[in-house]
């Protein structure tokens, strides 16, 4: 999200024309080093559970990865985004990608002397998480406050781009490369996270309210205050507008990953071997995908409530399509249709974000809203396996669709969200 600033009529001079955002060198060069770091992400996601699974043979210890990375980001979430407020937000981004890159070395170092244990990659899920937490705030300002406000809506969707296509890349990547040698993917993670630090380097942005401040001034003292941490999800929440867009967000993030799991029983019940399953489920990436070239048209085409109507129930329908698929292919094409929509959601809530949250808040508004999104994922997983010890995964998937749509049913008959615009 780009920092949108009001413009003043002080002058009379024209204002000067854009550049366009192919040849606006700092957003293009901070949105590399953001996939980078995104690519990074998600080799590891993939690289260091199978790595683990290799080594101890135990698939709990395997997942213990992702659950520590997880909740590292939980636990450190908040803070993160109080001191994106309080602090040069250039200086965070730069010490959270020298950490990483760190970390992602000592892994390397490790394998190459036979090295590595358990409670080493375990500290490296952490390191990770935590990262993410203070570190995704501010790349994500940063990415945003190098484009003009005219060009914001552009330059959210090539970083839903950026999204969906490491999110699509990344596992395969990392198969094969852990085929090439246990270490390669690794070094690939100390490629990514070295590409992501030199961008962070390279490029100056507006760091933000605490830049030239010291820490004890006005800046400093933001997030000090009793509940400074929530202060951001709290004025989002007091929005009409916003908080339609966190909330049906947080649902469809609650629900999508509970019809993962059920997805992948529904498919083992249909015959459908592993690789299988897992081409299927790159639905959602290839829906997000081609979502991202969407967004400047459903913009244009709808309101903010009706779009966040639209998303949540094209989900719902994605989900009812999913338990009546006869095959792999129907799975597919529901899970894509599903997610075509998310990242018209997630820009719209960038765009809210940068227009109506103050700029002293912004950093704890989107670490509230990343954590608030994060925290539906445990959850509908846990909740889609206590309902597949009990029922069909169709049953689990007409269930969540049936929710999905009782959550989405007031809101859509009433007018608090279809009346919303733009421009209130």
């Amino acid at each position: 999200m780009n920092g949108v600033r009001e413009m003043t009529t002080t002058t009379t001079e024209p204002a000067a024309t854009p550049v366009p955002l192919r040849r606006n060198r700092r957003f293009q060069t901070l949105w590399a080093g953001s996939a980078s770091a995104m690519l990074g992400t998600c080799l590891a996601d993939t690289a260091y559970p199978l790595l683990l699974l290799a080594m101890t043979g135990s698939p709990t210890v395997a997942g213990a990865f992702g659950a520590v990375q997880f909740g590292a980001s939980v636990l450190f979430g908040l803070h993160g985004g109080t001191v994106a407020d309080r602090y040069d937000r250039r200086r965070i981004l730069i010490a959270a990608d020298t950490v990483r890159l760190l970390t992602a070395l000592s892994v390397v170092l490790a394998l190459a002397a036979d090295w590595l244990t358990v409670p080493h990659a375990l500290f490296a899920a952490a390191v990770i998480g935590a990262t993410m937490a203070y570190g995704g705030p501010s790349r994500m300002l940063a990415l945003r406050a190098v484009v003009p406000p005219e060009q914001l809506r552009q330059a959210l969707s090539q970083d839903e781009l950026r999204v969906n296509g490491a999110a699509l890349a990344g596992p395969p990547l990392a198969g094969f490369l852990l085929g090439l040698g246990s270490a390669v993917p690794f070094l690939a993670t100390v490629l990514t996270s070295g590409l992501a630090l030199g961008a962070s380097v390279a490029v100056r942005f507006d760091s933000g309210p605490g830049a030239d401040k010291p820490a004890d001034g006005p800046a400093g003292e933001q997030g000090k205050e009793k509940g400074a941490a929530l202060a951001g999800l709290r004025y989002l929440l007091a929005h009409r507008t916003m908080r339609g867009a966190v909330l049906i967000a947080a649902g469809l993030n609650l629900t999508g990953s509970a019809i993962l799991l059920a997805v992948m029983v529904l498919l083992r019940e249909h015959g459908t071997s592993e690789a299988g399953t897992g081409l299927v489920l790159t639905g959602e990436a290839v829906g997000g995908l081609l979502g991202a070239l969407l967004v400047p048209h459903l913009h244009r085409l709808l309101s903010p409530g009706r779009l966040m109507l639209a998303v949540g129930w094209a989900a719902a329908v994605a989900f009812a399509a999913c338990a009546a698929a006869s095959g792999p292919v129907l799975v597919f094409a529901a899970l894509a249709f599903g997610c075509l929509g998310v990242p018209s959601l997630r820009v719209l809530l960038d765009v809210l974000v940068f227009q109506r949250v103050p700029e002293e808040m912004r950093g704890r508004a989107m670490a509230g809203t990343m954590t608030l999104l994060m925290a539906g994922v445990p959850l509908g997983t846990m909740a889609a396996g206590l309902l597949l010890d009990r029922l069909s995964a169709p049953a689990v998937l007409t269930l969540l669709a049936a929710a999905l749509a009782a959550a989405l049913l007031p809101l859509t008959l009433g007018r608090t969200l279809r009346s919303t615009s733009w421009t209130e």
